[in-house]
């Protein structure tokens, strides 16, 4: 959505209040007067979509105990805690940015680890990789765009595809992110305590790629 300068007559008793809620939102005062004005003339900004995203995220994960959702108001990232069951409980973090344009790539998610266990690193490196591999063979095919991925010190990432052939609701979207997570949780959880090898984890994904409303 393009911004343009405008200038406009305000008194200063209205900026005020409107600079003090700004900082209270940790926001600032063009995208807090921008917010309310589209609020008014009911027009969803990206920014608006971004924060019913993120908060339907929050509900839909309330209930699980294996991932805990955190959002600041007005922010374009949220986090994800989870617990590995693995010596001293290591924690992973899963963090979600979309994008303001509908362009391109939804946004990215990244899968945060810190450990000096190199048995851990090697199997978790081990895991990313055959999710790379499962989602080239079977979701890959099925997307209008190639997805990007990346593998770093402590850190995996991966595009989020924009939703092909439909207008997706900010709770189709959260829902889609929501089921994407708790999957690649589960399964690598799985992996990681030797439940799951790499036949079961792609027969899964497969099964569960047929039940996905909406691809990402």
């Amino acid at each position: 959505m393009k911004k343009t300068l405008y200038s406009l007559m305000l008194s200063d008793e209205v900026v005020r209040e409107v600079d003090a809620l700004a900082h209270r939102m940790g926001t600032n005062r063009s995208n807090l007067i921008n917010q309310i004005l589209a609020d008014y003339v009911s027009v969803t900004t990206p920014e608006r979509r971004i924060n019913d995203i993120f908060r339907a995220v929050e509900q839909m994960l309330a209930p699980s105990r294996e991932l805990v959702p955190f959002f600041a108001p007005n922010a374009l990232t949220m986090s994800l805690k989870s617990s590995l069951e693995y010596k001293y409980r290591p924690t992973v973090k899963y963090e979600v940015q979309l994008f303001r344009s509908g362009e391109g790539s939804l946004g990215e998610l990244s899968v945060v680890f810190r450990t000096q266990s190199a048995a851990l690193i090697e199997a978790m490196t081990g895991f990313f990789r055959l999710w790379k591999y499962v989602e080239d063979k079977f979701l890959a095919p099925q997307l209008s765009e190639s997805l990007d991925y990346a593998l770093y010190d402590g850190k995996f990432v991966r595009s989020i595809a924009v939703p092909r052939g439909r207008d997706c609701t900010a709770e189709d979207v959260a829902e889609a992110l929501s089921e994407y997570i708790k999957l690649f949780d589960r399964l690598m959880k799985a992996w990681l305590c030797g439940r799951a090898d790499a036949r079961t984890v792609e027969a899964e994904y497969y099964a569960d790629l047929g039940r996905r409303k909406i691809l990402i």
